[in-house]
C-alpha cells in the first residue's frame, strides 16, 4: 500500500508569536520551525501501516526551502521518500488555492491513502485535508484516532462529541489524525545520518501544470494583526463570602452593567 502524508511546517508550539507582533504583522523571523505535531502522528501511523500491508511512505508539503527541514526530520523516522511543492507564486495562496496545489501534486504520486493531521498549529484552520479530499473526490475521514485496513476497505475510529464512532471508506481516501492514535517514535542516529545531505525534489507551479492566477482567490484577507488591549488589575472584595457575593453582585449590575 503506497501512502503520502501531508506535511507543514510550523513555528514551535513554543514560540510567543504575541511578542511578536509589530507594526500589524507577525514577524517570525528567526523563529524555530517544526513540523506540525498533528503531522507526526499521521507519519507515524503511514510507518505503521507500512510494516502491516508494505508498500512505500511518501512526504508532501508545500513551502519554501526552509519546509525540507520538516520533510527531512520525518524521513529521519522512516519514511521513503519526500517531495516539495513551491513557486514564487504561492507565495500568498488561501487555503482552497494550496489544497488544489496539493492535490495537484497528488495526482503524480502514486498512493492508496493520503494522511495528514487535522489541522495546522499556526492558523488553526482544519480546512486544507477537506479542500484536497473534495479535490481528489476521496471520501474524507476526520479526528482519527484508530486505523485498520483490509484489502482496499479501511476502517477508523474518530471521535466526536461526547464518545467515538466507527466509519468504513473505499480506498483511495483521505483520513486526518488526532492526537491519541498513536506515539510518535524517535529518530534513530541511522535514520539521521541518512537524510542529512539528502536533496529534496521540488516541483514548481509549471511542473504541476496549474496556472497561479487560475486559483481560487483567498476567502479572507487579513489587514492588520495586533495584540489585544492589556486588562486592568483584579479587585479583590474583603468581607465574608456573604458580604463579597453582594459587592460581586453590585459591581456586576451597576458598574460593569453585565447582569
Amino acid at each position: 500500500m503506497d501512502i503520502v502524508v501531508l506535511i507543514k511546517q510550523v513555528p514551535d508550539t513554543a514560540t510567543r508569536i504575541q511578542d511578536r507582533v509589530k507594526d500589524g504583522r507577525v514577524d517570525l523571523d528567526g523563529v524555530t520551525w517544526v513540523t506540525s505535531p498533528y503531522d507526526e502522528y499521521a507519519v507515524e501511523e503511514a510507518l505503521r501501516l507500512r510494516e502491516l500491508h508494505g508498500g512505500t511512505v511518501t512526504l508532501l508539503t508545500l513551502g519554501p526551502e526552509r519546509a525540507h527541514g520538516a520533510l527531512k526530520d520525518m524521513l529521519a523516522l522512516g519514511a521513503d521518500e519526500a517531495q516539495a511543492v513551491w513557486d514564487p507564486a504561492f507565495a500568498s495562496l488561501g487555503t482552497h488555492a494550496r489544497a488544489e496545489v496539493l492535490a495537484a501534486a497528488l495526482r503524480k504520486l502514486p498512493h492508496d491513502l493520503v494522511l495528514a493531521g487535522w489541522k495546522g498549529v499556526d492558523g488553526d484552520e482544519g480546512l486544507v485535508p477537506i479542500y484536497v479530499a473534495a479535490a481528489l473526490d476521496y471520501p474524507h475521514l476526520s479526528f482519527v484516532v484508530g486505523v485498520e485496513v483490509e484489502g482496499r476497505t479501511i476502517t477508523v475510529r474518530r471521535e466526536i462529541e461526547g464518545g467515538k464512532e466507527h466509519m468504513t471508506a473505499d480506498l483511495p481516501a483521505l483520513l486526518t489524525a488526532q492526537k491519541g492514535l498513536n506515539e510518535v517514535r524517535y529518530a534513530t542516529l541511522k535514520g539521521i545520518m541518512r537524510v542529512k545531505s539528502k536533496t529534496i525534489p521540488v516541483w514548481t507551479a509549471a511542473d504541476l501544470g496549474i496556472d497561479p492566477a487560475a486559483l481560487p482567490a483567498p476567502a479572507v484577507e487579513v489587514t492588520a494583526i495586533e495584540r489585544p488591549a492589556e486588562r486592568d488589575g483584579g479587585r479583590i472584595l474583603d468581607g465574608s463570602p456573604a458580604d463579597a457575593s453582594r459587592a460581586l453582585a453590585r459591581i456586576l449590575h451597576e458598574e460593569e452593567k453585565v447582569i
